[in-house]
């Protein structure tokens, strides 16, 4: 335990207790050419680091990807339904939105794509973007719960 005396604007004295507690550091690092899991449909190539409940994924897409094409016929359904949250480093990819709305996310960008929606790659490079997530929590601006 710390025990501060701190005083507010009117020069009132306020106790303030900080307890610290023990916490052993915690450092890992691990490379994706080692994943831990490596999932690789159609143009798709995902190796996956496990840090706990969190996930952080390089995601490699060749030209001529699309998910209704390459992923779509293993997951099933009418769009994506994963949330993403990362951060281009290659190429250029088209996301479209079930409502219609789309964007282009480009190497150098940041992307938080909401579920419900269809990609496409449309560079003449393979799209690299690096997505984290983590179960049971979510790290997406859409979700206000």
């Amino acid at each position: 335990k710390i025990h501060y005396e701190l005083y507010n604007q009117s020069n009132t004295k306020v106790d303030f207790i900080y307890k610290r507690r023990n916490i052993m550091a915690n450092l890992t690092k691990k490379s994706f050419d080692n994943p831990d899991d490596l999932i690789s449909p159609d143009k798709t190539r995902a190796e996956i680091l496990e840090f706990g409940t969190v996930k952080a994924i390089r995601v490699t897409a060749q030209p001529g990807w699309t998910w209704s094409e390459c992923i779509k016929p293993h997951v099933g359904g009418e769009s994506c339904q994963a949330g993403h949250l990362g951060a281009c480093v290659q190429g250029s990819m088209r996301v479209t939105h079930d409502d219609g709305t789309e964007m282009i996310v480009n190497a150098g960008d940041a992307y938080s794509i909401s579920p419900g929606h269809d990609g496409e790659v449309i560079s003449d490079e393979p799209f690299i973007g690096y997505e984290f997530n983590n179960e049971g929590k979510s790290f997406a601006v859409w979700d206000n719960e």
